[in-house]
């Protein structure tokens, strides 16, 4: 969290809008056969054939999304693309391209927009998608960073959060809550560091969960693994706001209830220490987090022998008729009503 004071600072104004934009991008290469035209041109070309194409963007707002007093920009240009990405995964789809755009203050010099650029070309590259456009801008309040995204599959891999039955099972994949417990644990260390600016924070019990919330992962591996596992799921959608708003999104657009297991959701054991030390309920933290970039999905009854015992994979619960409702099972078979409690951006302080 010591800023190094004698870094060097080359001003925007230095390189302007069009010299920023080779500055930051005369290295980007192209990959994928459907990239036909990427940066250069008035937009890019891309060419995907019989295949379907989808789309998503997500917009990221300094002091909202993110804080640059722990988040270093290498590491919030890879979870940009990652957010992104994910979003393609959870459609079963592949990620081909991304567009970036950028509104920053003067406040940035050009080596931090070249950290930033680091990271989003690593991510870029680990996750085989071309940068192929975007747009630069200034912002009078920090920074604002846009990604949109394009993937492409076949008509009939698309998986929408629509399709579930009310006799599909519930699964997801990895764990769930570490995310949301290594932004606590920086927030915390933030106002330590505040009150003393020499104290350097010992993170190294903290390591997994830290990582989750800086440097996450999409799950890109998963369209193939429950291919070879002949499986197609009925319903899916990334753990982007909290596992329970995930699973009222999946059941109300599928228009089927759910029961969600309180003991089958997979939690990491660092997390579990850690919700002890903050006297913060687990499950609560599981099921609400966010930001996890998870997927979440439904399976047909019949595919549970397909995906048992992989370690991928855990059954949480299954769906049910409409009427029967959204509820949690907890540990004492108790029912209660799920309900959306994930992160709002729009949610005013007095309503929290």
């Amino acid at each position: 969290m010591i800023e190094d004071k004698n870094q060097q600072r080359t001003s925007l104004g230095n390189l302007g809008e069009f010299g920023l934009i080779e500055h930051l991008t005369h290295d980007i290469t192209t990959s994928n056969p459907g990239t036909l035209k990427g940066i250069g041109d008035d937009a890019a070309v891309l060419d995907f054939k019989d295949k379907k194409v989808v789309v998503s963007t997500d917009l990221l707002v300094e002091g909202v999304h993110f804080d640059l007093a722990y988040m270093p920009l290498k590491h919030l240009g890879y979870k940009a693309v990652v957010v992104n990405v994910s979003d393609i995964c959870a459609m079963n789809a592949v990620p081909t391209q991304i567009t970036v755009s950028i509104a920053v203050s003067n406040r940035f010099p050009v080596e931090a927009l070249d950290e930033l650029y680091d990271g989003i070309k690593h991510a870029a590259k680990i996750y085989g998608v071309d940068i192929v456009g975007g747009d630069t801008t200034s912002s009078q309040k920090g920074m604002i960073l846009s990604i949109t995204a394009i993937g492409e599959a076949d008509a009939d891999a698309i998986t929408y959060r629509n399709g579930a039955t009310s006799t599909d099972l519930l699964v997801v994949t990895g764990d769930v809550g570490a995310a949301y417990m290594g932004l606590k644990v920086l927030e915390r260390e933030k106002q330590v560091f505040q009150v003393n600016p020499q104290n350097q924070p010992d993170l190294d019990a903290y390591s997994y969960l830290i990582e989750r919330q800086l440097k996450p992962e999409a799950r890109r591996d998963i369209k193939e693994i429950l291919k070879a596992l002949d499986v197609k799921p009925t319903a899916m959608i990334d753990v982007s706001d909290g596992l329970s708003s995930e699973i009222i999104h999946i059941a109300k657009q599928s228009g089927v209830g759910c029961n969600l297991y309180e003991e089958k959701i997979p939690v990491d054991p660092q997390l579990i220490n850690v919700c002890e030390e903050f006297n913060i309920d687990i499950t609560t933290v599981a099921i609400n987090g966010g930001e996890d970039y998870e997927l979440l999905f439904t399976i047909k009854m019949e595919d549970f022998e397909k995906i048992k015992g992989n370690p991928n994979f855990t059954i949480i619960g299954h769906m049910t008729q409409e009427s029967e409702g959204i509820h949690l099972i907890t540990r004492a078979n108790t029912k209660i009503p799920l309900k959306a409690r994930g992160w709002n951006a729009l949610q005013n302080e007095s309503e929290e």
